[in-house]
């Protein structure tokens, strides 16, 4: 499939069941798409640079997607190519009481990136629509009724789709992925967390109740891609399946998105301009 057909920006409507987990017929290619990854990556690093210089826009990327599907094995094969000095990580975790005694966007406020640098979340600001919608935790919630109304989660939609508008015309792009793993694979990866041991660290038994709840998940991730899915703040849904071919097709993403960007290094400055032809005297005198 062309990276189109994974790019969803509200002109079409994704029916999640559809889309595919896996390489498919790219399975035959491995060898080649993985060299053109690296290749993306350079290419990405050399534009990196360029953002970096000329601090006009940032840019941040969103990864959702369910246990195992490989977020953390994605930014540590794909973004760890990229200049560390023009790079913000983020992992967020359950919200702490801190956290909950404020608006659900503050603390991703605070993690947002300077202009000139890139942002990954680690999970973001589509928790509070998602793991908090399957589980109805907004009942729990120390609000003012009139904040828990019926239409809670179509609110918030609303909101992240105005905050994320409010970015791009702020200098900020927003790139939202979603690594769509299949049943079958997430129990793999599973399996593998029990039987090996330096996989041990990576297993929850919580994580593994979270499989009865696959249809629930299903229904909210196609409603919520659906519902904030737009042209400045794009959705991908990428198959998860096979690590190689994400992390190909996650290149393909940050390489395209930076040259959408174009950032160009900066003219030096007239009056430094001027004082070049004295420093090189002095230079060529010393």
């Amino acid at each position: 499939m062309p990276l189109k057909d994974y790019c969803f920006d509200g002109k079409k409507t994704l029916r999640i069941r559809e889309m595919p987990t896996d390489a498919g017929e790219y399975k035959v290619q491995k060898t080649e798409l993985v060299i053109r990854t690296e290749e993306n990556l350079t290419r990405a690093a050399e534009l990196q640079e360029r953002l970096y210089a000329a601090k006009q826009e940032g840019l941040v990327f969103a990864l959702q997607a369910r246990d195992a599907a490989g977020k953390d094995s994605l930014i540590k094969k794909v973004f760890s190519k990229l200049n560390p000095a023009g790079l913000k990580i983020t992992s967020f975790k359950v919200p702490n009481k801190t956290d909950l005694a404020h608006d659900y966007m503050w603390r991703i406020n605070r993690a947002m990136p300077e202009r000139g640098t890139i942002g990954v979340f680690n999970r973001s600001h589509y928790e509070d629509v998602l793991v908090v919608q399957v589980h109805q935790m907004q009942k729990d919630y120390i609000l003012a009724p009139r904040c828990l109304t019926e239409d809670f989660f179509e609110r918030r939609y609303r909101q992240l789709n105005n905050w994320e508008e409010y970015l791009w015309e702020n200098g900020f792009r927003m790139v939202k992925i979603f690594l769509n793993v299949s049943k079958e694979e997430q129990k793999n990866r599973f399996m593998d967390r029990m039987e090996l041991p330096e996989k041990h660290w990576k297993l929850s038994v919580g994580d593994l109740k979270e499989r009865s709840l696959w249809e629930e998940y299903d229904r909210v991730f196609e409603s919520c891609i659906n519902a904030t899915a737009t042209e400045h703040a794009p959705w991908y849904v990428l198959p998860a399946d096979n690590k190689w071919y994400t992390r190909y097709l996650m290149s393909e993403i940050l390489r395209k998105t930076l040259e959408d960007m174009d950032p160009q290094f900066p003219p030096l400055d007239p009056e430094e301009a001027a004082k070049i032809p004295t420093v090189l005297q002095e230079l060529e005198n010393g």
